[in-house]
Formats: structure tokens, C-alpha cells, sequence
């Protein structure tokens, strides 16, 4: 039986580099005010020129030569954004074409932050249906063209970046995974009725969000939900070796991985030196965790993004 795996990793960030003491030049904050509300001290920051695309495609090449394929072997490109400007040639169409791929179906996910997360489902079960063979799947934003830079509880959070993954078919009961497939079973869904709790929206658009509101769902409703994945794939909570949250806020990512009892697992702190990059967070964090080689190869991680619509989703995978 066909499943999927990743089998690459890679990511990429701007070289701009914007630290609290240079926010408190452009509003009324402090170093000490945002470390204690969001845990950040630093965000990239992409230059006016650089795309969603470029750096999608600059993290794409990395996952790309990681895994050991040519850009002609991809069948399927899915983006997760929410800053592309443009609505057509899609972001996933211009990264197929910056690479010289061949004649990939290319497809990009609005999401918002649990874009990600989605996007390998859509690519999971597009390998386990026999339409794509090996699936290239990114997160990128530049979320600071949608910030507004006169409000001190939001443009405090947000960075910019990309993360990808490859991910190619597998036998679920061949010697590679003997017993479960490298991508688990996808929870996903939404809170439509609180959905206006994250905006991006308006003419320019701007990000808004009722942040206490996010913060509660977050830190009380979606811990069980995670739970709720790991069951699935036949794991508990800690046997995990990682969890990778979606990198909004430290104060949410440490009282859920907490309460989820990921007691052994390394947790994912990104969001301290790369800030919140929506739907490039949880694919930018886990490639420097296998980088730096934190998480061992074969290895249990709970991915769990959540966010804009409050959707969410979540899957448990083998670590390449």
C-alpha cells in the first residue's frame, strides 16, 4: 500500500535582520516588553525586491539538492501563502518555473498560518490517490508587506521566510516504515464562527488579530486536538521525539507543548530569533532542527499549525 514520506528538508531567510531595539525606534515598545509577551528578539526581514517566490524557490533548491533529485522529477508543486500579491501566475507556478521543472501541477494554499500543515496533507493524499510520485510542498511569506508598522501588538511579531519539504511515495508496509507510513494521518479543521479573529484584509491589506482571544483557543482547545493526532498514528504524546507548532507566540507554543505532555520530546523554538512567519514557520523551524541534527533520522514529530480562519491541522511524521 502506497503512503508518503519526507524525505528532504530545506529552508531559506532574508539577511535583514530587525531586532526589538530597532522596533522601539519605530514605535513605543521596549526589548523587555516584547520578550516578555511573545518571547521574540529578532526577525528577518525581506528586502523591497525580494518575492514570496524567490524565497520559496531559494528554500525549494535547498530541500531539492537535500534530497537528491532534479527539479524534472517533481510532479506536484504546492505554495502555502497569504502575502503572494499576485493571483495569477500562481506562487507555485513561478517557483516551477524559476527551477526549470518540467510539467508539474502547481497549486497554492491560503490558509494562513496552518497553511503548511495542510499542504503536505493535500500532498500526502495526492501520492496515496497515484496522482504525483514526488511533491514538493513550501511555506513562504513576507508577512511584513501586510504588517502595520503603527500598531506596537502586532508589528512586534511578524517575519518573513520560506521552508520546504519533498516528499515522495512509499510503501507503508516495506522496510522502510514497517509499522506506520512516514506521513500520518492528517486532524484537520476550523472555528469558522471566530474566524474574524485573524484578518488580513482591507485596501492596502493589513494584518489584525484579537490576540487574547487566539491565545486562549490556542493554549486551552488545541492541546486535545493534538492529542487527538498522535492517536491516530498510533503514538503517544511522549514517544515523540519533536513538536514543531506553528511559531506564533513562545507564550502559546510552551504551555500547549505542556499541557499536549510531549515530556521527551525537543520542542521547536523558533519563533525567538525568526518571529511569527505564518505559514513558513513550521516547515522553517523543523528544517533547522534536522540541520542542527536534534532530531534523529526515523524519528517521531508532531507537526501542529493553527491560525488565520482558526483553522488548524496536524500530522505526525518520521523525521528524514
Amino acid at each position: 500500500m502506497t503512503g508518503s514520506r519526507v524525505l528532504a528538508l530545506g529552508h531559506y531567510q532574508p539577511s535583514g535582520v530587525l531586532t526589538n531595539d530597532d522596533l522601539a525606534g519605530i514605535v513605543e515598545t521596549d526589548d523587555a516588553w516584547i520578550r516578555s509577551r511573545v518571547g521574540i528578539r529578532t526577525r528577518h526581514v525581506a528586502a523591497p525586491d525580494e518575492t514570496v517566490d524567490a524565497m520559496a524557490a531559494a528554500a525549494a533548491a535547498k530541500a531539492l539538492a537535500a534530497a537528491g533529485l532534479a527539479p524534472q522529477d517533481i510532479d506536484l508543486v504546492l505554495v502555502a501563502t497569504c502575502t503572494a500579491t499576485d493571483r495569477s501566475p500562481n506562487t507555485a507556478a513561478r517557483v516551477a518555473a524559476r527551477l526549470g521543472m518540467a510539467a508539474p501541477a502547481t497549486m497554492d494554499l491560503n490558509v494562513v498560518c496552518a497553511g503548511f500543515t495542510h499542504a503536505l496533507a493535500t500532498a500526502d493524499h495526492a501520492i496515496r490517490a497515484g496522482a504525483a510520485t514526488h511533491a514538493l510542498v513550501i511555506g513562504a511569506e513576507k508577512f511584513t508587506d501586510v504588517v502595520d508598522w503603527t500598531d506596537r501588538t502586532t508589528c512586534v511579531l511578524v517575519g518573513d521566510g520560506a521552508g520546504a519539504a519533498v516528499v515522495t511515495a512509499c510503501d507503508e508496509n516495506g522496510p522502510e516504515r514497517p509499522d506506520r507510513p512516514g506521513i500520518g494521518p492528517v486532524l484537520w479543521g476550523s472555528v469558522p464562527e471566530m474566524g474574524e479573529a485573524v484578518r488580513i484584509q482591507g485596501e492596502p491589506a493589513r494584518f489584525a488579530q484579537e490576540g487574547q482571544t487566539v491565545y486562549r483557543w490556542a493554549t486551552t482547545r488545541l492541546p486535545g486536538i493534538a492529542r487527538e493526532v498522535c492517536a491516530r498514528s498510533g503514538i503517544r504524546p511522549e514517544d515523540l521525539a519533536g513538536v514543531v507548532l506553528h511559531q506564533a507566540n513562545l507564550r502559546i507554543i510552551e504551555p500547549f507543548a505542556e499541557r499536549l505532555g510531549a515530556v521527551n520530546a525537543v520542542i521547536a523554538r523558533d519563533v525567538v530569533d525568526s518571529g511569527n512567519t505564518s505559514a513558513a514557520s513550521v516547515p522553517l523551524a523543523l528544517s533547522k532542527l534536522v540541520e542542527r541534527r536534534e532530531i534523529a533520522p526515523g524519528d517521531p514529530v508532531l507537526l501542529f499549525a493553527f491560525g488565520g480562519n482558526l483553522s488548524y491541522a496536524g500530522q505526525v511524521i518520521r523525521c528524514p
